[in-house]
């Protein structure tokens, strides 16, 4: 597997491609937010000559979904995303886009192109195929994919190098968030890398060891 990333919007979310070695990929929580951030998404496809057969959404935050809608028209592509974000789409974004003064990112151009996934769920896409692993918490409907092949766990807002998503508003729950993190994917290969939506690259046995979010609860220390 094939991977390239991008930072995009004020908030430095992380947008990913992941092609086979026969051109065939997917974008991953496409974020552009202006003429120039989409420009640079496409010129890159084009000058590799991709065919984009996916939008992967790891959660529906506006930061990650700002150019999802048109990224699906343009490339003729589904966009793959858990039915329990459809009320960040609807109540979430609205209210966080208004505190940041921003024009609230809609998915409805692109309705028809929506495939609901689950926990479990395969998706192939050429010689990849991403296992999606449903991590909730930062969202209701937030995932991971596993592209199993390529060893890379694509984490969005729920794993961070050194951190993990945020969990302080309404539709957000912390042990939630906690329960998949450590029962899912604290359970996988060491080795993995972890592509997260904002930040630098991790390991899962980087984090496994040394997030200071994960350390194991001890007894209380004695005097």
């Amino acid at each position: 597997m094939n991977v390239h990333f991008f930072t995009f919007n004020i908030f430095q979310e992380r947008c990913y491609v992941a092609w086979d070695d026969n051109g065939t990929g997917a974008v991953i929580d496409p974020g552009f937010s202006n003429s120039t951030e989409r420009e640079e998404l496409y010129s890159f496809i084009n000058s590799k000559g991709l065919t984009i057969n996916a939008i992967l959404l790891t959660h529906a935050h506006f930061d990650h979904i700002f150019g999802a809608a048109e990224a699906a028209l343009n490339f003729n592509a589904p966009i793959y995303m858990h039915p329990a974000d459809e009320v960040i789409i609807s109540e979430a974004n609205p209210l966080l886009c208004k505190t940041f003064g921003l024009e609230t990112p809609s998915l409805q151009a692109a309705t028809d192109s929506i495939r609901p996934i689950a926990d479990g769920d395969e998706i192939t896409i050429g010689d990849l195929k991403f296992k999606v692993i449903a991590t909730p918490g930062h969202t209701p409907g937030g995932v991971c994919y596993l592209e199993t092949s390529g060893k890379t766990l694509f984490s969005g807002d729920t794993l961070f190098a050194g951190s993990i998503g945020r969990t302080d508003n309404q539709w957000a729950s912390y042990d939630a968030l906690m329960d998949g993190i450590f029962n899912k994917l604290m359970e996988l290969d060491g080795d993995i890398t972890v592509c997260p939506g904002h930040g630098p690259d991790t390991s899962i046995a980087t984090e496994r060891t040394t997030n200071p979010f994960l350390m194991p609860f001890n007894e209380p220390f004695e005097d």
